[in-house]
């Protein structure tokens, strides 16, 4: 008797799991999530690895759907609702750190140009053995970027401005050192 009520929980158990409903409702806010995420620039931009863990997670859940496994599906949707919003964190804690370097890095490169240009006259002064036309050429470009990063960091391009307020600072400082290089060197 006892088999005989075992057998009929198996077989319940069978049926149940086998009319298992589609989580369809999970699926839509996994979709909506991961969509909202690739919609954000800053997501994009500083979030990357947490968007392609929300993408994986879908895809994922695409492939247990499909397969009708229906738990797995809704657990991969949960992880890529999880993986999204966390794309999404990212990229305002991203953006808000590029903002903050890109101020810092262009604050500081109007007192470098300055005191480049007073190395490069005092090198024209002193007559030293320099491409002056070379040097004039290097500083108006690297004063060009500098405008240009300021210009990105008015925009809110802080990446653009970081990498050109980069590129801004090691041709002053190339040009520093070319000079400081020309500098005769007193014997002792």
């Amino acid at each position: 008797m006892k088999l005989k009520y075992i057998l009929i929980g198996f077989v319940v158990l069978a049926l149940l799991a086998g009319c298992a409903k589609p989580p369809v409702a999970e699926m839509d806010s996994a979709k909506e999530a991961v969509f909202r995420a690739e919609s954000d620039e800053a997501a994009v931009l500083y979030g990357g690895g947490s968007l392609s863990r929300a993408k994986e997670s879908l895809r994922r859940m695409q492939t247990e759907f499909d397969s009708k496994r229906y738990d797995a599906a809704k657990t991969h949707a949960a992880e890529a609702v999880t993986a999204a919003e966390r794309a999404i964190a990212d990229g305002k804690t991203g953006l808000a750190r590029a903002r903050s370097e890109s101020e810092n890095l262009i604050a500081g490169l109007k007192p470098s140009i300055e005191e480049t240009e007073r190395n490069i006259n005092g090198a024209r002064y002193n007559q030293l053995k320099l491409d002056f036309a070379q040097i004039n050429r290097d500083f108006k470009n690297a004063k060009d970027a500098a405008e240009q990063a300021e210009s990105d960091q008015a925009m809110g391009r802080y990446q653009n401005a970081l990498e050109k307020g980069m590129s801004v600072r090691a041709a002053l400082s190339s040009i520093n050192q070319q000079i400081a290089d020309a500098v005769p060197r007193k014997k002792s």
